[in-house]
């Protein structure tokens, strides 16, 4: 059973494309160290604030050693630092969400 890592920032909204630079770098890092990126996304109409990530991961531990390998990363540890640097990210909230078949998955909407 698969996992998916939803994560929700709240960022500094005058910091949008500071975080729109740190988000860009994940997308080289996060494959390289073991996660299935789905993608970041930034806002853009409504709510200036609220970003999101979503990383697939086989199970839970492979999550684990994913995290592990990201803080031996040292353009990992290099993106964690702009961001603390930048102050770009005020909160960050992680969900951690298994995904069930959709009715495409059977053949089409019943």
């Amino acid at each position: 059973m698969s996992i998916t890592c939803f994560i929700r920032y709240q960022v500094d909204p005058f910091q949008r494309e500071a975080f729109e630079a740190y988000a860009l770098n994940w997308l080289r890092i996060i494959p390289r160290c073991g996660g299935d990126l789905v993608g970041y996304y930034l806002p853009h109409e409504g709510t200036n604030d609220v970003a999101y990530g979503v990383i697939s991961f086989a199970s839970l531990a492979d999550y684990e050693a994913y995290r592990a390998r990201l803080r031996e990363d040292p353009e990992g540890r290099a993106n964690f630092e702009f961001a603390e640097e930048k102050r770009l990210i005020l909160r960050e909230e992680r969900t951690f969400l298994r995904g069930l078949a959709s009715p495409l998955d059977a053949g089409g909407l019943a």
